[in-house]
């Protein structure tokens, strides 16, 4: 059986223009689906406006975006891990 080749590792080098290195707050996002993408629709809403904003939108194909999902799983998990858990106020209200 012959060995198979090894991809060469690559060291990727990001950049990063000083506008999307500010980044935008978000406080509503999103997602809707077709069979060969996920749109993610990253919202600010501020509070009693009749509008909102769509500050960014992100198109993903359906492999990335279960990667995404894993890697956002993992770093929450993370973050509670060290910080302690992020309570939603929907789980407040359910919980008295």
């Amino acid at each position: 059986m012959a060995d198979t080749p090894k991809m060469a590792e690559v060291q990727l080098q990001l950049q990063l223009d000083e506008a999307i290195a500010d980044g935008q707050y978000c406080n509503m996002a999103l997602i809707n689906h077709a069979e060969t993408e996920f749109v993610l629709d990253f919202i600010f809403v501020q509070p009693q406006a009749p509008k909102a904003k769509v500050r960014s939108r992100i198109l993903l194909s359906p492999q990335h975006m279960k990667r995404l999902l894993a890697a956002m799983a993992d770093n929450v998990a993370r973050y509670e891990a060290r910080f302690g858990p992020i309570v939603l106020r929907e789980e407040k209200e359910r919980a008295h």
